[in-house]
């Protein structure tokens, strides 16, 4: 699999879409996440697996995104995405509230190529009273009281991730984030920014082969050096919690956030902290 640019990368991701991306610690791109904002996609419909942070409120404040499925939206230590919060208080965005179990589940439908998955662990919640398109039955295998939910499969048209390497073939290594594996599977499409291309074959190595998405599930794959950053990198670097918290007090407002914008995501090359 040859690599592409960046841009090229992003230029696959149509208006429209549903977009699986991973919380700020589990392999998220931000170089991807960038790149989208600079090439001007509109109305993306976003899945937090089971929660996003910094990617999604950047796309959500570029004004990339109108709807939003996620269990939160957190920027950890910095607090709730400031574009996210002030999108829902001018009723531009979108939100289906969900759990963390709920997302696993509706993907594990689609990976397994089924239209609906049951999970039991909502019933008796509010949530409930928010999603219209989930359905309580009866469970047909029991004779008693036994209600059931049925949650529709989530397959998303593109998983976004990052991880630190791929080999030749587009086999990418994401160690125990299996949750990865989850949306590669469920996905249409997945694609994966790393910070190197390696030699031979991921999956002979029978010590790396289970931490390894097969390319299979791969549709393309960019380079990008320090490509998770904000966030970090398995044992590679760690999270930028200064930036993550700079961000989070620019983009309070619009202005901060335009700024923020014109420094880190529209500059040419773009810019990381060290």
């Amino acid at each position: 699999m040859t690599p592409l640019s960046l841009e090229a990368l992003a230029a696959r991701v149509h208006d429209g879409a549903l977009i699986a991306l991973p919380p700020d610690d589990s392999l998220s791109s931000g170089a991807l996440i960038r790149a989208l904002v600079r090439r001007g996609v509109k109305h993306l419909r976003l899945v937090g697996v089971p929660t996003t942070g910094y990617a999604a409120d950047l796309l959500i404040g570029a004004g990339c995104a109108d709807v939003i499925e996620t269990a939160a939206m957190t920027l950890g230590e910095a607090g709730t995405g400031p574009r996210f919060a002030a999108a829902i208080a001018a009723g531009s965005i979108r939100v289906l509230d969900a759990t963390c179990p709920a997302i696993h589940t509706a993907l594990q439908a689609a990976e397994k190529g089924v239209p609906f998955m049951p999970l039991r662990g909502v019933l008796g919640s509010d949530v409930l009273g928010h999603r219209p398109d989930w359905h309580v039955i009866a469970n047909p295998f029991s004779s008693d009281d036994d209600p059931i939910l049925l949650l529709p499969a989530i397959t998303p048209d593109v998983a976004i991730f990052h991880a630190s390497c791929a080999d030749e073939e587009g086999n990418v290594w994401v160690g125990r984030r299996r949750e990865l594996a989850t949306m590669a599977h469920a996905a249409r499409a997945s694609l994966v920014t790393v910070e190197r291309i390696v030699k031979g074959r991921l999956l002979d190595d029978e010590r790396l082969a289970p931490g390894v998405i097969s390319g299979v599930y791969v549709e393309a794959i960019a380079v990008a050096e320090r490509g998770a950053w904000p966030s970090g990198l398995l044992d590679e670097y760690d999270s930028d919690r200064a930036h993550i918290a700079a961000y989070a007090k620019a983009a309070r407002t619009e202005a901060g956030f335009a700024e923020y914008l014109a420094q880190f995501v529209t500059a040419q090359p773009e810019r990381t902290a060290a």
